[in-house]
């Protein structure tokens, strides 16, 4: 079978909103780095909103088959926890197809992001990683208005 983007021009359009969420593990040196305001390259949270929020609108590019939307509002959060961060990515579009994987790549990029911020403080002696992990990565809903 052929890939093809699916046909969604006979589909009405309707209020989307997605929320995704994820979360990456970090030492505790480095969040009390975070705390502190002592990151080299600057505020870790701050670097993945932006990311977040730039990369829901590159989502049709780095996932060929998504339909380019016209987003209305993405908006990410990053909370400081006591062993990492959680992002939750929220965004909404009215459109004929979900945004769903929007949100997923939000949070995603932030969370690299995070980690690329991060990265000097995470490694070990040997330059590897043994306790820097993202995990979690979902959608945690998913609506539709007609």
């Amino acid at each position: 079978m052929a890939v093809r983007q699916v046909d969604v021009s006979d589909k009405p359009m309707a209020r989307r909103e997605a929320v995704a969420r994820g979360f990456i593990k970090l030492r505790s040196e480095t969040i009390k780095r975070i705390k502190e305001g002592k990151v080299e390259k600057g505020d870790p949270l701050q670097v993945a909103r932006l990311g977040g929020i730039n990369a829901v609108k590159f989502t049709p590019i780095l996932l060929p088959l998504c339909h380019q939307l016209r987003i209305d509002n993405a908006s990410i959060e990053a909370r400081l926890m006591d062993d990492g961060v959680e992002v939750i990515a929220r965004v909404k579009a009215v459109e004929r197809t979900g945004v769903e994987m929007e949100a997923l790549t939000a949070v995603s990029i932030a969370l690299l992001n995070i980690w690329d911020v991060v990265k000097a403080y995470e490694k070990d002696e040997r330059g590897q990683y043994p306790e820097t992990e993202i995990t979690g990565i979902k959608v945690l809903e998913k609506l539709k208005e007609a």
